[in-house]
């Protein structure tokens, strides 16, 4: 007996050959029966199996394969991948340069920021990143603000971002409207071109319904009676959905309804067949997965469960190329997976929305939960009893609530004035705009490392984060500094992996426990 049989290598059953065939996806594999026993093992071509009946060949299988093509065609990437936007810029200028120039779509985070900082941000990617590389820009939905919203998508269209992506939208409004029509015209073979692609991140099936149809006839009536479209790009909107690409986010930081992928998923992709059908319309929103991809595993069951693409967040704010503090980061370095919990929601405080955030080194949830207590109980501020006043000021705002109230006027003296007027003549909703003072600086705390509020940080995250950390301990992203790039590469290669086990144990071979593993290592 040679020396590579008796170690298994080219063995088809033997546990070293099974998990070379499993880690090397990108060769051509042959499913083999052994005649003694009828087993099945697997073999890498070009070696010839050493025993037993050919049964089956696996053709090669890649990273770029795993969801649907069209998705890396229309946004020029190579995978079915994209880094979804963080709020305040976290995902930032850098990380989306870091991230376009490996050809993966990444978006800037626009929420909090003024028009004036979005606007210096995008001129400077649109100068360093030419056509056709792949990035975009968040719109958030803001029910409070309708004027920034639509001063966003303005500013959006003006200056042909080439992405956008629209995230907790609870109802369609104008400038979600006008950044899916501006621009339509008709192709030579009669079909639609939009100038921008657009991406909604949706989480429930009667708000993906919107976004999965065509745009509401009423809104474009509007749009075109104000100048802002024209009949043309109206007509041609109602034959097309309003996104391009709609991601259902399960379990994630942020905004979030907690919904199991496993449910949500199928039940929008059967949704979206049933309104193409009731349409007319020929060319569907392409269906995507976020939420809890922290992990190999967690991407490869989106694209089995039929995922056209995966979009991940919380563990982007572990790169050093995100926008986050060093504090913050290592925070989010030592969090597990129970680390998280919803807590209130600063832009949809009133609403009654909360978001999911770290938990881990913080008091901030809470905190935030405390506050959303105190608003629903009480019409004013002046009707908080004196000790609560007293516990705001000295635990939570550390400043009179007065003061925090002229800070406040500052902000939305610049941002909206019309919130101020509403102040003046509802005290609950200027109670309101206090407990957002500290909802929106608990964020930018974190985001700046202030060292003296470190219990006040808002960190963004969900589950993902620490079942991002306890698979990356033992491998090449086990380092505190962490590359964007290999995290999307490692979590496409390790899906890969784990879907050419998936296959050979689909064929009857039966697998090592360790198949369905993948340690993490530097990629090209």
């Amino acid at each position: 007996m040679t020396m590579e049989k008796a170690s298994g290598v080219n063995d088809p059953f033997s546990a070293p050959e099974l998990l070379r065939v499993v880690r090397c996806p990108r060769s051509t594999a042959y499913v083999v029966r052994r005649a003694q026993d009828a087993a099945l093992g697997a073999v890498l071509a070009p070696c010839a199996p050493l025993a037993g009946e050919h049964t089956g060949t696996l053709p090669p299988l890649y990273p770029e394969w795993l969801g649907d093509r069209s998705f890396t065609a229309a946004h020029g990437t190579r995978f079915p991948y994209a880094a979804g936007e963080m709020a305040h810029g976290i995902s930032g200028v850098d990380f989306v340069q870091t991230l376009a120039r490996a050809d993966i779509l990444a978006f800037f985070g626009a929420a909090g920021l003024s028009p004036d900082t979005v606007t210096a941000a995008v001129a400077q990617l649109r100068r360093s990143l030419p056509p056709p590389a792949p990035w975009g820009v968040n719109l958030i939905h803001s029910p409070h603000s309708p004027a920034w919203e639509n001063e966003l998508a303005r500013l959006l269209i003006a200056q042909k971002v080439p992405c956008v992506s629209l995230s907790a939208f609870i109802q369609v409004t104008r400038a979600a409207v006008y950044c899916s029509a501006a621009g339509l015209r008709l192709r030579p073979d009669g079909t639609v071109h939009r100038p921008r692609r657009v991406m909604a991140k949706i989480s429930r099936p009667e708000i993906a319904a919107h976004f999965l149809a065509p745009a509401p006839a009423a809104l474009l009536r509007d749009l075109v009676s104000t100048g802002d479209l024209s009949e043309s790009e109206a007509t041609l909107a109602a034959r097309v959905p309003l996104a391009d690409d709609v991601t259902v986010e399960s379990d994630s930081g942020g905004h979030t309804d907690g919904r199991p992928l496993g449910t949500s998923l199928p039940q929008i992709m059967a949704l979206r067949d049933a309104l193409a059908r009731q349409h007319g319309i020929t060319a569907p929103a392409r269906v995507g997965a976020a939420g809890g991809m922290g992990t190999p595993h967690s991407v490869a069951a989106a694209f089995a469960l039929g995922a056209a693409y995966v979009l991940t967040g919380s563990v982007n704010q572990l790169s050093t190329e995100a926008g986050t503090s060093d504090r913050a980061r290592s925070l989010l370095l030592a969090a597990d997976t129970t680390d998280t919990a919803m807590t209130a929601s600063a832009d949809m405080f009133e609403l009654g929305a909360q978001v999911q955030v770290l938990t881990r080194g913080t008091m901030f949830a809470g905190r935030a939960a405390r506050l959303r207590q105190l608003y629903r109980d009480h019409a004013s501020l002046d009707d908080l009893p004196i000790d609560e006043q007293h516990r705001l000021e000295t635990d939570v705002f550390m400043m009179p609530i007065d003061q925090v109230w002229l800070l406040t006027e500052q902000f939305w003296s610049q941002r909206d004035p019309e919130q101020l007027h509403r102040a003046h003549r509802d005290p609950k909703h200027r109670m309101a705009l206090v407990f957002r003072w500290y909802l929106g600086m608990s964020s930018l705390w974190a985001l700046q490392g202030a060292p003296d509020r470190v219990s006040d940080y808002q960190i963004w995250c969900g589950p993902a984060v620490g079942a991002f950390n306890s698979w990356r301990k033992d491998g090449y992203l086990a380092s505190d500094r962490l590359s964007a790039v290999q995290i999307a590469r490692n979590l496409m290669e390790g899906a890969t992996v784990l879907t050419r086990a998936h296959q050979l144990r689909s064929h009857g071979v039966t697998l090592p426990p360790s198949a369905f593993t993948f340690q993490a290592r530097e990629l090209l």
